[in-house]
């Protein structure tokens, strides 16, 4: 069996979540399951892990959930986070741009320059498709766009005149706040997102309807006994057995595929690796 926590895995805050998984597998072993890893696997790709049968335990986000792995994971459980920018275990992203950059509004940002995480990210790029799918008028709403990697290295390339805009997740953000201030320095915050489902545990489609009880048990149990430790990770509650049809509801509402909306992402230079960030 093999466990990941790939999506907030900050290099600043991953003795907490070693310490937060090592107390998941004690719980997960009172509560009858047997066999979890001692350690997370890392390095070895989010989705290429996600999609394993042997996959125990991980952390994804609400829109390879319903795309890229529908029908291969199960949804255990949805984290809540101690960020003033989520409303229970909803989360948004926030829009930034840097804090001499004239732009009064999103409309104000047609023919510049965006930087996305990933394509397969919602708080980094989905959702600014959703937000800029009013304003496109037919057309093309930015000029060019670079994939960046990660949420923290958006925020740089903003920072840094390499691009105009970014979309961060708020968790990423306030972590990053906490422990890295140089990364949002210099920056300014132009736009929230609305709010959407918050990123789920999830476990291997395989995993049997027992060993699914299990691991929710083991997660209420560690919930209580890790108040400590989780305050590092931001994390402060749990919505047990979340079905993930809570999170197609909103994935999938047909304006998030609008076709209009381009992000001039052919040819644009990759600037390192994800990782750690959703």
């Amino acid at each position: 069996m093999r466990a990941s926590l790939p999506m907030y895995d900050l290099p600043e805050v991953r003795a907490a979540t070693d310490a937060w998984w090592r107390g998941l597998a004690r719980a997960f072993g009172r509560a009858g399951l047997h066999g979890a890893p001692d350690h997370l696997t890392r390095g070895a790709g989010a989705l290429r892990l996600w999609r394993t049968r042997d996959l125990l335990f991980s952390q994804t986000c609400g829109y390879p959930l319903t795309h890229a792995l529908a029908g291969r994971v199960r949804v255990v459980a949805t984290p809540s986070y101690a960020v003033p920018e989520c409303d229970g275990v909803d989360y948004r992203s926030l829009l930034f741009v840097r804090a001499d950059d004239p732009a009064s509004d999103l409309a104000a940002l047609r023919g510049r320059v965006v930087a996305i995480n990933g394509t397969d990210s919602h708080s980094g790029c989905n959702i600014l498709r959703t937000m800029v799918a009013p304003l496109t008028q037919g057309v093309r709403f930015f000029g060019a766009g670079v994939v960046s990697g990660s949420h923290a290295a958006s925020l740089g390339l903003v920072r840094r005149g390499k691009a105009d805009l970014c979309a961060v997740d708020c968790v990423t953000h306030a972590l990053l706040a906490r422990h890295r201030p140089a990364a949002v320095a210099g920056l300014r915050l132009l736009a929230r997102s609305p709010t959407a489902p918050g990123l789920p545990y999830v476990t291997a489609a395989a995993t049997e309807a027992d060993n699914l009880a299990r691991l929710r048990d083991g997660l209420d149990e560690a919930l209580v006994l890790g108040w400590a430790l989780l305050r590092a990770l931001t994390l402060v509650g749990l919505v047990l057995a979340l079905m993930a049809t809570a999170f197609l509801g909103y994935f999938t509402l047909p304006f998030l595929g609008v076709a209009v909306v381009l992000l001039a992402l052919r040819g644009a230079a990759l600037h390192g690796a994800r990782h750690g960030e959703h």
